[in-house]
């Protein structure tokens, strides 16, 4: 079965220094049918103006996942941490017992586009841990590029949940094809526009998948895209 939710019936936020979009239910926006998806529980896409961001805040429990469409997002964190994420960066921040962090525009006067994935840990109460490794548009490039799993394979960075999740970047009739190995998986298309299994979708659209036993995607024309495979 598939359930496509087009992007423009997400939550919705603009605070002017930042405009928010949001997957799944999140500060004031909540919708009951959309909480979480298996494991996953945040998509929040957003736009931050230049030289704004989030001021230093707490987190417990845990996955947080950054990837960056445009722009460059600064990251400081109480573990020391401190970095630049840009296209083609997956950060990961294991909240565990727990951490103070900050996100700003890294640029004077260009927005930062990005996404922010929450993923529920495997287990309560872990070590804080931090990771950000750099994946290119050749390994994306009409094909599902491995990003983060539980242990790290192909590359990926690590996460301290059975999930995995993939990267692709589909050119024009570009075609990928995934066979699901958890229960549940959600796609979303953080750019362009795409067919999935027949269906057409667009930037910010997803889907949640379940029973399926092969997902086709094909670039319509072209597009940037996210597969969460669940166990």
């Amino acid at each position: 079965m598939i359930e496509i939710r087009k992007g423009k019936e997400r939550g919705h936020a603009n605070h002017g220094w930042l405009d928010s979009y949001h997957t799944f239910s999140f500060a004031d926006y909540y919708d009951p049918n959309y909480i979480s998806f298996g494991d996953l529980r945040v998509i929040n896409e957003d736009r931050v103006q230049p030289g704004q961001g989030f001021g230093t805040h707490g987190h417990r429990d845990m996955e947080i996942i950054s990837y960056v469409l445009e722009g460059a997002l600064r990251h400081q964190d109480s573990m020391g941490e401190e970095s630049i994420i840009r296209p083609g960066d997956v950060q990961r921040m294991s909240a565990g017992t727990g951490v103070t962090h900050s996100e700003a525009n890294a640029s004077a006067t260009e927005p930062v586009h990005f996404l922010q994935i929450w993923i529920l840990p495997r287990a309560r109460g872990l070590t804080p841990g931090y990771e950000q490794k750099y994946f290119s548009l050749e390994d994306k490039r009409n094909r599902l590029c491995l990003v983060a799993s539980p242990d790290g394979r192909e590359g990926s960075i690590t996460l301290q949940q059975e999930t995995l999740l993939y990267a692709g970047v589909l050119e024009e009739e570009g075609e990928v094809r995934h066979s699901p190995k958890g229960h549940h998986v959600y796609i979303h298309v953080a750019s362009g526009t795409l067919e999935m299994n027949g269906q057409h979708l667009t930037g910010g659209d997803g889907a949640r998948v379940t029973g399926e036993s092969v997902i086709v995607l094909r670039g319509r024309p072209e597009a940037e895209v996210l597969i969460f495979d669940m166990v």
